[in-house]
């Protein structure tokens, strides 16, 4: 322990003798380790961000979508093919096991008026739970109710922007407005929930009746989709298969033959949305890696100019009875103390920057622990690389030689 410690200090009153090229070699490591911080926490922010919107779609989510057909080699893509009935999402609510919530969809755009005012949105037709299944409070009023449903009723719940450009001074609930010259009573004003990673503004937006939004307003027979909700996790991949199989018998669509509709779990939604940010965060991740190669690169250099001036020094320190391997000790204790300070310095960097991204473009950034720790890692590990190579050639050194050196 004496000798390690020994060898320690000695590294350290090398590196101090020389302070400013000391600092210039840790700058590669520095801006390697600094770049690799911000990268992996704005891919892993913008990746958490998307994670969240997904989760806000609803508990246990299984997506239900029409569309997947191909007429005439043509494919038809979501939504257009409606093939999916009120039948369907009837039979889905009483025919498996494990739903808590199956809510049948239909949307378009529509233009709205009230008193002099009007304004173009999305209006959505669901079911009356279908804000329970978002986890959607109603700020003001209430959800319109399933007698609404099945009697086609003409109420209508906002989003808070549609409700402040319509009524911008008045109590909103009660209230009517027209939809596409059809008159609505206002049930009820949602609690705000504000854009989405596509910067789309959630609270433009109107929640009917998916039975009035079919008959009222877009003169449908078919749905767009379904939103289901299973009890548990647990049987998400059992329901969202039996889903499946129950659309297939009554599609009547044989074995081999193209599914005529899509069926996607929230699990497989995620995943689906997060995989772009994941590859671009491994890229730029990678990408940042490369700086911390040329620091280590740059490390290794010095360390062998280091040994060529230290040459006669090694040789003194040999014949006095400096064994090898404490030789080669020192240049690596050297070597891993500069890449170390260096990744200390780089992590405060990163962690720094990433902060400054979030609060100046207001970027959703996260710095995961598991990065920090691997970028001091590595940076040590670079350290002992590329400080290998230098620190065992001092060690060879003849102290004969090494004593004549000038």
């Amino acid at each position: 322990m004496k000798r390690f410690l020994t060898t320690l200090r000695l590294a350290f009153r090398a590196l101090r003798r020389n302070a400013m090229r000391s600092l210039l070699t840790m700058l590669g490591i520095v801006i390697g380790v600094a770049a690799v911080i911000a990268m992996v926490s704005i891919g892993t922010g913008a990746r958490t961000q998307v994670e969240t919107q997904i989760a806000s779609l609803g508990q246990n989510l299984i997506l239900v979508m029409s569309g997947n057909v191909r007429p005439g080699g043509v494919f038809t893509g979501f939504g257009g093919a409606g093939t999916l009935t009120v039948a369907d999402a009837d039979a889905i609510r009483t025919e498996i096991e494990g739903i808590a919530v199956v809510s049948p969809e239909v949307r378009g755009s529509a233009q709205l008026v009230a008193g002099n005012l009007n304004w173009s949105t999305t209006v959505m037709g669901e079911s009356h739970d279908y804000l329970d299944l978002r986890q959607w409070s109603v700020d003001d009023g209430a959800c319109f109710t399933e007698l609404d449903v099945r009697a086609t009723a003409r109420v209508a719940v906002l989003g808070q922007t549609v409700a402040n450009t319509l009524f911008p001074s008045a109590s909103v609930v009660g209230q009517s407005i027209r939809i596409q010259g059809v008159p609505f009573s206002v049930a009820g004003v949602l609690a705000a929930k504000g854009t989405n990673t596509m910067g789309q503004d959630q609270d433009d937006v109107v929640f009917v009746p998916y039975t009035t939004a079919m008959r009222r307003l877009f003169g449908q027979t078919n749905l767009r989709s379904m939103n289901v909700s299973a009890s548990s996790p647990g049987v998400i991949a059992d329901v969202s298969e039996q889903i499946g199989e129950l659309l297939r018998q009554r599609h009547r669509i044989q074995s081999g033959h193209d599914d005529d509709f899509m069926v996607r779990t929230q699990q497989e939604i995620a995943q689906f949305a997060t995989s772009t940010s994941r590859i671009m965060t491994a890229l730029l991740g990678a990408i940042a890696g490369v700086s911390l190669l040329v620091g280590g690169i740059g490390i290794m250099n010095i360390m062998l100019v280091s040994v060529t001036e230290r040459t006669r020094e090694i040789g003194i320190r040999m014949a006095i009875g400096a064994k090898r391997r404490d030789i080669l000790r020192q240049f690596l204790f050297e070597s891993v103390l500069l890449t170390s300070a260096g990744g200390l310095a780089g992590i405060a960097a990163g962690i720094a920057a990433s902060r400054t991204l979030a609060a100046e473009l207001n970027w959703a950034t996260l710095t995961p622990p598991y990065a920090v720790a691997s970028a001091f890692l590595f940076s040590g590990v670079v350290g002992v690389f590329f400080g290998y190579y230098p620190a065992r050639k001092a060690a060879r050194l003849d102290p004969i030689e090494a004593l004549r050196y000038e």
